[in-house]
């Protein structure tokens, strides 16, 4: 789980492939006379720790860290008044899709920080909220990347699904980190993949996605739809890219056999977000709408969705302690997700904070933002 090299002048630390822990030689070599390699690697201050994947500054949020898994959008938990709860471990993806929607992987011009949670630290949260929702609760693992490259995945699947009041565990994936080993491991604890295939074509799929192998993924999307688990092929459909793939991936979807609980597909609209990818013109709705109801009819099956088909229901949401408009002083904790962003930590919240200053500084911010308890606040 962990290796280690020397790389020009840092000691280069690798934990479980993805966490990246560089210090100093010159630092480390005096460390090491007096302490063990894992003591030095959890208490200096005189390291960087990146995100193997993405390259960038990896912030563990921990019991200890004193930063709350409410309040952001980038991770914790997510709760928009349903039964459903947004579960996000960790932020980054081994893609670098041409419409992605939070601007994600390596070629990111707006991302600044990577998260990850501690699995034990967001089990504890989430069987809080869990019992705050009652019966019938769906987790769903989603967030801005892909959430197969938590380290931590089985461990904490195991348990997530012990929780209390959790009926279903579903999981939002690009598909490309599994394999026949991994599905094993997981198909006892979860109820549903949502894998997004958005072209069976192997050079359309290079243009939306950057290196990635439709062999292996069509592989995977079989694997799972032969397993205790449930498969729903969620292509997003951008114009002028994969108009003429939608088809085939509804063939696809209906011969291996995905959707036995839910249903086996769901077709997604290109939406071009204020942080995300922009590539050409969105489809309006009405005609996005009109264009899934033919192919309905065409091949027999249920293309538009609604919340019902996943046994969402409306919740009470737990109450959001800032209301928007107000002033608060707080201090900064880390670095944001996005450039220009930190995160401040007020209420037994997690606030993000467009300011130039500092970590450790107080800022004093309005909240321009609470929706579904998502709190943003700006310095004035």
């Amino acid at each position: 789980m962990l290796r280690e090299k020397e790389e020009g002048n840092e000691k280069v630390f690798i934990l479980r492939n993805l966490v990246e822990i560089r210090i100093p030689k010159k630092i480390y070599r005096k460390l090491e006379k007096r302490h063990s390699k894992e003591y030095i690697i959890s208490f200096t201050e005189e390291k960087r720790v990146l995100n193997r994947v993405t390259g960038r500054e990896l912030v563990f949020v921990t019991k200890e860290s004193g930063i709350p898994l409410l309040g952001h959008s980038a991770f914790g938990i997510i709760d928009r008044g349903t039964n459903l709860l947004q579960v996000r471990n960790i932020t980054g993806c081994n893609l670098n899709c041409i419409f992605c929607s939070v601007d994600e992987g390596r070629s990111s011009k707006t991302r600044n920080t990577d998260f990850i949670v501690d699995p034990d630290y967001m089990l504890e949260e989430l069987e809080k909220v869990v019992e705050f929702k009652g019966e019938g609760v769906e987790l769903h693992l989603d967030g801005q990347g892909e959430p197969f490259l938590y380290p931590y995945m089985d461990y904490f699947l195991e348990r997530a699904s012990k929780i209390k009041g959790v009926e279903v565990v579903s999981i939002q994936s690009n598909g490309t980190l599994l394999n026949d080993e991994k599905i094993s491991a997981i198909e006892d604890y979860v109820t549903r993949i949502n894998l997004s295939i958005s072209s069976l074509d192997e050079k359309t799929a290079k243009t939306l996605h950057g290196p990635y192998s439709v062999k292996k993924v069509k592989e995977v999307a079989e694997t799972i739809a032969n397993s205790k688990m449930d498969l729903l092929i969620a292509p997003v459909w951008v114009p002028g890219y994969n108009d003429k793939e939608i088809p085939r991936i509804i063939e696809f979807a209906l011969e291996i056999g995905a959707g036995k609980r839910y249903p086996p597909l769901g077709i997604q609209k290109y939406i071009p977000y204020r942080y995300g990818r922009k590539v050409g013109k969105s489809m309006p709705f009405k005609e996005f709408y009109q264009k899934l109801r033919e192919y309905e009819k065409e091949y027999g099956v249920k293309l538009v969705l609604t919340p019902k088909d996943f046994g969402m229901e409306k919740r009470p949401r737990l109450e959001c302690p800032f209301k928007r408009g107000e002033r608060v002083r707080a201090r900064i904790v880390c670095e944001g997700r996005l450039k220009g962003e930190k995160i401040c930590v007020a209420r037994n919240r997690s606030i993000a904070v467009n300011t130039g200053r500092k970590v450790g500084d107080f800022v004093e911010f309005e909240v321009v933002s609470t929706k579904d308890g998502i709190i943003v606040g700006v310095e004035r």
